[in-house]
């Protein structure tokens, strides 16, 4: 039942338990000429999460995570809700969530699933009401981060090298169909990665107004 993700932002803010950088309202400061969602896509691992909320400090935005906002709704973890649900009704989940996250004309940092990309709805919807950030890091690199996880329920394989590898090479050319630029993640700290995206985020031309929603 997601009957729940409808109303006023600030409303579905505060029932998807997302963080506030500063009051939640449809009139949180963003820099000037920027799309007013900062998405960040990429691999599992990849530092969505930590760099969104140094991002979201940065920008004065509120802070959302899709992963933590799934789990919120759905009252047990993702990887409960797999093993009991299997992929495609997360998915189903994870795109509802998205899609009220994004369209509701709030201004916030949106850290991403690792497999949000996946559909094509949701690579339109993030690209047309967000500006996209893909936090590039290889296979090797991101298995060095993530070879004690236990919550990744996409990892918990025989092989999860093999297994990152594979899932690189499905999703890396989608990451880069729906980002509006490219940050590589390697030999970077915190605050250089910041600093690269904010002079990334200065750079971009002032957006056309984003689509209605319907």
């Amino acid at each position: 039942n997601l009957s729940n993700l409808s109303g006023h932002p600030a409303q579905v803010f505060e029932r998807l338990g997302i963080v506030n950088q500063t009051a939640v309202s449809d009139e949180a400061p963003a820099s000037p000429g920027l799309f007013s969602v900062v998405v960040l896509v990429g691999m599992p691992g990849s530092g969505k999460s930590t760099i969104a909320r140094a991002l979201s400090r940065k920008l004065r935005l509120a802070l959302a995570d899709s992963d933590q906002a799934i789990e919120q709704r759905l009252g047990c973890s993702i990887r409960s809700y797999f093993d009991s649900h299997g992929e495609p009704a997360f998915r189903d989940v994870e795109e509802a969530v998205i899609d009220e996250l994004t369209r509701g004309g709030a201004s916030l940092v949106l850290a991403t699933g690792g497999g949000a990309v996946l559909r094509p709805v949701n690579r339109q919807r993030l690209r047309e009401r967000g500006t996209v950030i893909y936090l590039r890091s290889s296979p090797e690199q991101l298995f060095k981060r993530l070879r004690h996880d236990t919550k990744r329920p996409l990892l918990q394989v025989a092989d999860p090298l093999k297994r990152l590898r594979a899932l690189y090479d499905e999703r890396d050319p989608l990451y880069r169909e729906c980002a509006h630029f490219v940050v590589d993640t390697h030999g970077s700290s915190l605050p250089m990665l910041v600093n690269r995206i904010m002079m990334q985020l200065d750079l971009m031309p002032p957006p056309a107004p984003p689509p209605p929603a319907p």
